[in-house]
């Protein structure tokens, strides 16, 4: 199983050599998410364990041909039990990195997000950034945030995007160029998101977000295309070259990420990012190459990002910018 292109596969090789992740699958019993757990093993980055419905997990790696070690299977009787045990793994330090298998997203998230028993971090809010491999792109495309902040603002903008950075800083890109996306590159009262993505980019210059070349507002084609910026007359050091894209919404980051992989080719690795421990969000119809390349990104994520991250902006006072509920996403008191 290789992802084409090689710039996900050469996360996967980096991955390969460092030490196993014990990786707590939530409802494992998934012919492609055995196939992926398996792959990942035999490359040497992962030890799994895996959670849910033990015959069904067992009939599944017999299929493939998986001989299981006792403790890899851990039994659970339905997704809420599957849940919480995957979170019990990783505050008892028997895990380091959570990975959705065919449990719904909310009922994992409700589980991790718990505030008294889930994985949250005082001061971080929890985002997603998916880590595109485009064939028409020369390089990894950070998207964020597309899978759990519905309609952040302006301090959740931030936040999420401090994220990605500390993601990518992990990636070995020292400095990333972050393209604030708007639907204009000029700033318009009337759209809104152009005044956040004014905002983002002279918090980058004053520190408020460290790491990172930040421009915005810029609409797709000038964040990725030199020629599109060159014929407007757009001068940023960002314009043509981003490695992040922070999208306006969830919504508007979904389509771009589904567009990307459905019709432009793209092959997309995403991880939630926030916790005490990095989760592979996958979707139940990502291919086996997808979800590797996720346990890739996950698994150097653990390794890599400081145990102690950038410092976010000052919470929020908004209480209307979480796909999940507000309590849930902001961050909580220090």
């Amino acid at each position: 199983m290789t992802v084409s292109g090689g710039m996900l596969q050469h996360l996967i090789d980096q991955a390969a050599g460092l030490d196993p992740v014990r990786v707590a699958v939530v409802d494992a019993a998934q012919r492609v998410v055995i196939e992926t757990l398996r792959e990942a093993h035999a490359l040497g980055f992962v030890e799994p364990r895996l959670i849910g419905d033990p015959e069904a997990i067992e009939a599944l790696c017999d299929d493939f041909g998986w001989a299981l070690e006792p403790d890899w299977i851990v039994p659970a009787k339905s997704d809420a039990e599957a849940a919480a045990m995957a979170v019990e793994l990783i505050r008892t330090d028997r895990a380091e990195v959570v990975m959705k298998g065919l449990i719904h997203t909310d009922v994992l998230m409700h589980a991790l997000l718990d505030k008294d028993h889930g994985l949250r971090l005082p001061g971080r809010r929890v985002s997603h950034v998916f880590v595109a491999e485009v064939p028409t792109y020369p390089k990894l495309l950070g998207i964020t945030d597309a899978a759990i902040n519905i309609a952040p603002d302006l301090s959740a903008k931030a936040e999420i995007l401090q994220n990605a950075i500390d993601l990518f800083h992990g990636l070995g890109i020292e400095t990333p160029k972050v393209a604030v996306l708007s639907a204009v590159e000029t700033v318009n009262p009337a759209i809104a998101s152009t005044l956040d993505a004014a905002c983002l980019t002279m918090m980058g210059r004053r520190g408020q977000i460290t790491g990172a070349i930040i421009d915005g507002p810029l609409a797709l084609d000038n964040a990725i295309s030199r020629r599109a910026a060159e014929e407007k007359g757009i001068v940023s050091p960002v314009a043509g070259d981003a490695d992040i894209i922070l999208v306006p919404d969830l919504v508007s980051g979904n389509v771009l990420a589904k567009d990307l992989e459905c019709l432009g080719g793209a092959v997309a690795a995403g991880i939630a990012l926030g916790l005490t421990a990095p989760v592979v969000l996958t979707s139940r119809a990502d291919p086996a190459p997808a979800r590797l390349a996720s346990l890739a990104l996950a698994a150097l994520t653990h390794h890599r990002l400081p145990k102690s991250p950038s410092k976010p902006p000052a919470p929020e006072a908004s209480l209307q910018c979480a796909a999940q509920p507000e309590h849930a996403c902001r961050p909580l008191p220090a």
